[in-house]
């Protein structure tokens, strides 16, 4: 159980996990809260479980991963579990959605809007830098690891 929270000392994991934690906060308060203009708890459940027929348990792994994540990353705690599942989250938004877009973002503003994958490959490979080396500097894993870890 203490390999969960071992982590390599210094700020890398530190700067990576804030800066996904950043970016996924947004993303699951959609999901979860409907801020940022998302459709909230309900709204956004219909639509992966009606439109997409994602399975709910699927589903509220993806509110988890995004909402519950981002908050764990912030802290430092439970860092690899957090990580993964973002990483899990990324691979399935590629696979279901993003891969037959191409690689690109919408960068010239297409409509309907097609978003490519190059992003969800960025958040995969900041996830697995986290699940390799922990959370880094000031965080709650670090203090339960011990400073040995």
């Amino acid at each position: 159980m203490k390999g969960l929270f071992a982590t390599r000392s210094g700020f890398s994991g530190l700067v990576l996990r804030l800066f996904l934690a950043v970016v996924f906060f947004p993303h699951g308060a959609q999901k979860v809260l409907g801020w940022f203009g998302g459709y909230g708890f309900t709204g956004t459940l219909n639509f992966f479980t009606n439109m997409m027929h994602v399975p709910m348990v699927l589903a509220l792994a993806v509110f988890a991963a995004e909402f519950l994540g981002p908050i764990a990353l912030a802290a430092g705690f439970l860092t690899r579990l957090a990580a993964l599942g973002i990483l899990l989250d990324m691979i399935g938004a590629v696979a279901m959605i993003h891969a037959h877009n191409g690689f690109f973002m919408n960068w010239a503003g297409k409509t309907p809007p097609v978003e490519g994958f190059e992003f969800h490959l960025l958040a995969i490979a900041i996830a697995l830098a986290l699940i390799i080396g922990g959370a880094g500097e000031l965080s709650v894993d670090q203090a339960i690891a011990g400073e040995d870890a």
